[in-house]
């Protein structure tokens, strides 16, 4: 194994829009970000770290994001630092995922919670243990 593969940055990027301002590009954090994220006191300390260390173009500062949290739409920034957060891999998968692949391959370790439709058929359990 050619050891220098782990130190080249492999960070993956995409584009966010903004509808009213425009298209935003973003990178995942790398893991001593992430950590320095996590280190933050509250949430809007949480979103002003996430921003200001994944977004590419426009790159801002930790006090331009807090301009813009006071200047947006409460619904404005979420998707852009979810994204950060998912190239990051900061964000568990959905449920939605989680069947997918569970259709793909049945036999995965993994089960799905029954939503609040499941309830008692009142039969015995199919191990035959009562």
């Amino acid at each position: 194994m050619d050891k220098s593969l782990l130190f080249k940055p492999r960070l993956p990027e995409d584009t966010v829009e903004v509808p009213g301002v425009g298209v935003l590009r973003v990178r995942g954090l790398n893991r001593l970000e992430a950590m320095h994220v996590q280190a933050a006191k509250g949430p809007e300390e949480t979103e002003r770290r996430i921003l200001a260390l994944g977004m590419v173009d426009p790159k801002l500062t930790e006090d331009e994001v807090r301009q813009w949290q006071r200047a947006s739409a409460a619904g404005e920034i979420e998707p852009v630092s979810t994204r950060i957060a998912q190239l990051s891999g900061m964000v568990a998968e959905s449920p939605k995922r989680a069947y997918q692949d569970f259709e793909a391959d049945p036999g995965s370790e993994f089960r799905l919670l029954p939503g609040s439709e499941a309830g008692d058929d009142g039969g015995s359990p199919a191990d035959g243990s009562e």
